[in-house]
């Protein structure tokens, strides 16, 4: 087995639900390095690194989601991580999920990154793979207007009609549970620092689709306590805009050829 390593970013978070993300991993019989980067205003999180696999690093300026993130794959980088579990703090299992996810990578040299299947703390599925968007498809399933055709769109969107344990190239990964191959990190670059939150893991997915696959893996599961910040917060609202036009600016609005077809391979699959 190489060397794995993993990372949670946290901001002032529940400390119950951040220790069922911890001990989720702390429970496995796999050896990794643990790195917890805190972008909190104080320190009060640090006594969460209750073992000695966890380095814990205190960012009190919070630069970011992607950023923090940058911080520990680049430390995993320098001690010779293999591969790396980007994970949110509302993340949580019970089975072991790491060693499958590794073995398929390791099988695979092909693979840049992967996400498993993500539920509900209810076991609902949660469609987080996508097809590449355009500025109109992010404003439809945010509003879902019109009603009409929304349905059709998201299954279209969220890729809701490949079979429940299909394995396949999603061109999107969500960044809420994402295994980077660092190999792969350290060619495509990791999250673009142009991003606070949001968007970060749309742009860090095109860049490694583009030159390798990124597998939704859905053999194993975890628990996701989505919250939809973006849609309950002004505040959280205005980030998730100025994160799209970041996204866009980058990426192409209208005309982006590359998206047509990289969405129209992917829809191959089904």
């Amino acid at each position: 087995m190489k060397k794995i390593s993993c990372a949670i970013v946290l901001f002032n978070n529940d400390e119950e639900t951040l220790n069922k993300a911890i001990n989720s991993f702390l429970n496995t019989s796999l050896s990794f390095r643990f790195y917890l980067i805190d972008n909190s205003p104080t320190d009060k999180l640090k006594r969460l690194a209750i073992d000695d696999k966890i380095t814990y690093f205190h960012n009190p300026s919070n630069p970011g989601f992607g950023v923090a993130h940058n911080i520990a794959i680049t430390k995993a980088i320098a001690e010779g991580s293999n591969f790396h579990f980007i994970i949110n703090p509302d993340i949580y299992f019970d089975t072991d999920v790491i060693t499958p996810m590794v073995h398929y990578m390791q099988e695979h040299q092909d693979v840049g990154m992967m996400m498993p299947e993500v539920l509900y703390p209810d076991g609902c599925v949660q469609f987080l793979p996508k097809l590449l968007p355009n500025p109109f498809w992010i404003l439809k399933r945010k509003f879902k207007r019109p009603k009409k055709s929304f349905n059709n769109f998201i299954d279209k969107y969220e890729l809701r009609k490949m079979p429940r344990t299909k394995i396949y190239n999603a061109p999107i990964l969500s960044g809420c549970f994402t295994l980077l191959n660092l190999q792969a990190i350290e060619d495509v670059g990791g999250y673009d620092d142009n991003y606070f939150m949001y968007f970060e893991d749309f742009d860090l997915s095109r860049r490694m689709h583009q030159k390798y696959k990124t597998i939704y893996f859905p053999k194993v599961s975890v628990y996701h306590g989505y919250e939809g910040g973006a849609n309950k917060s002004f505040k959280l609202f205005k980030i998730f805009i100025a994160s799209a036009i970041t996204y866009f600016n980058k990426w192409g609005w209208i005309f982006d050829r590359e998206r047509k077809e990289i969405n129209k391979r992917a829809l191959t699959q089904l």
